[in-house]
This record gives structure tokens, sequence and C-alpha cells, in this order.
């Protein structure tokens, strides 16, 4: 019997929300869609994916294993189908600023395509904080930067954002707010909390929190993404974090569970920043032009 997309893609998605009701929400499909999907896929490869529980669905060394290779799969098939320009001529070199969560969780990907649509172009990766980066565009020290738009604030630099990251709460697994049918900035400011600090993160937070009577309890401030998840899922913490970060497993195997919070919590944008009425090179307008269309984004100034 062999392995469709659709019970891989039923699978990972169940194996991220840790509930088969979730994923249904999400795939738009029946409970029973995803439980048929599943267990053929154990028959398949003759183990159990999953170990069923009251709490949900959780993953076993087996599952853990083929959930490795399906990433890989799916990260496959999106290659193959997913927007391919044309390679061609363009020569030149392009420097490019971005900051910590942009280069480690969204730009590799995308540069790896680049440099496959164009390989005679020479982009040169700078990691750097925000105002550096202001800085160095405005002195035409960086053409183009990828960062976090939501913090740019500086009126001589153009934006352009290309998604919302959505802002969760992470929970280790079987945490007693799992439990509860909903969970505001109120109950959270009652559990000891985990404060990431690097691209602002801890400056955005505390924005959100001030608009309330509560504060976060905060027991340890780390620019480590890393740090954030093993302290969450080895049940030492909780914090509010994008999706663009979320990992669902701790690097010790432990699973973090995410909620959303009733409060207002805004997203994480991320995309473009240039120096507002900067000519655009040839290289800058095919860096721009990719994201936009790997993005939908319309094709205005």
């Amino acid at each position: 019997m062999s392995i469709s997309l659709r019970q891989i893609r039923y699978f990972v998605s169940t194996a991220e929300q840790g509930q088969i009701s979730q994923a249904a929400v999400d795939l738009a499909i029946s409970q029973s869609a995803i439980t048929t999907a599943i267990k053929e896929l154990e028959r398949v490869i003759g183990a159990d994916l999953f170990v069923r529980s009251p709490q949900g669905m959780e993953l076993t060394a087996a599952g853990r294993q083929f959930l490795f290779h399906a990433y890989d799969i799916l990260n496959k098939v999106q290659e193959a189908t997913s927007l391919n320009v044309p390679a061609n001529d363009l020569e030149g070199s392009l420097t490019v600023a971005a900051t910590y969560t942009v280069i480690g969780y969204f730009l590799p990907n995308h540069l790896e395509k680049l440099k496959r649509n164009f390989p005679k172009l020479d982009i040169q990766l700078f990691e750097l904080n925000r105002e550096a980066i202001e800085e160095g565009l405005l002195s035409n020290r960086y053409d183009i930067a990828v960062l976090l738009t939501s913090n740019v604030l500086n009126p001589d630099l153009s934006t352009e954002t290309l998604l919302g990251s959505r802002r969760r709460l992470w929970v280790a697994s079987k945490h007693h707010l799992l439990q509860r049918e909903s969970v505001g900035l109120k109950e959270i400011s009652q559990e000891p909390y985990i404060m990431l600090t690097v691209d602002e993160a801890a400056h955005t937070s505390l924005k959100y929190w001030s608009k309330t009577p509560y504060q976060p309890s905060v027991t340890l401030r780390t620019s480590s993404v890393e740090a954030v998840r093993s302290m969450v899922a080895n049940g030492q913490g909780v914090a509010i974090l994008s999706d663009m970060v979320l990992r669902p497993w701790s690097l010790e195997g432990k699973r973090i569970e995410t909620l959303v919070p009733s409060d207002p919590i805004p997203a994480m944008d991320v995309g473009l920043a240039w120096r507002r009425n900067a000519q655009f090179t040839p290289a800058m307008e095919a860096f721009r032009s990719y994201f936009r269309q790997t993005f939908y984004i319309p094709n205005s100034r």
C-alpha cells in the first residue's frame, strides 16, 4: 500500500496540533478522515505513530522519526510546485541586512531559491539589530533589509510587510492552562514567564501587556529561542511567541502546546525595508519582486 500526500499532511497537522479535533478544524475536514488516514499510515509503516490519551495525541519515537521525513517530503513538494522565476543573466551584487529572527527562521529557504533563480547575483548578507540596519540603509551601506517591519518607525525608510506571524501562548504538554476554555493575560500573569529579548521581543511584549492591568511574572530573560523552548517544554514557565519560531518539540524531545490568548495580541510582521525614494537597481528590484510574487503582494511602489 502506498502513502499519499494527503495522509502525510493529516499526520503533520495532528502532530503539530496535538489533537485530532484541532487538526480537523485547521484542515476543514472531518475527524474521522484524519483518524482513518493515520491508521492507514501506521498500517503501512508497521508501527504506532501516536500514543492516544484523553489529553490528545503524543508522538511515539517512530512518530517523531516519521515527522522528520514528512516535513522533508512536504518541503520538496512545495519547492517543486511553488513559484519558479526563470533563471536569467542578472549580474551584480546586493547587500542585504537582516535581523536575528529573520535569518534564523525565515530567510534561508528564500535565499536558496533566489540563488537558483539568479545564479549570477551575489547576495551579501549581514546580521544586525534594527537600529544598525536603519542606520546602514540611510547611509547606503546596505541596499535592502529583511526585518520585523512592525518595529520600524523611522520616517526616512519605506517598508513592505510580507506576512504577519500570529503570536500564541506556549505551554508544556499537559499544562493546567490547557484545561481552561479561555486563557487571557490575567491568567498568564499568574504563571512564571520566560521572556525572549532578541529582536526587541521584550519591548514589543511589554507594549501589549501595558494596555492591561497585568504584568508578566518574568523569571528569565534570554536572547535564545531554544532556551525559551526548553524551559517551556520542561514546565518551567510559559511564553508568548510567534508561529514563525514555533517548533512543537524542545531539543530534549518534549512537546510544546499552544493556546490563542483571549486578549488581543499583535502579530509579528515580517517584510522588507529600504531608504525612502531610493533608486532601485536591477538587483534590488529582482529581490523585491521575488518576495512580492511569493507572498502575493501587489506590484506597486
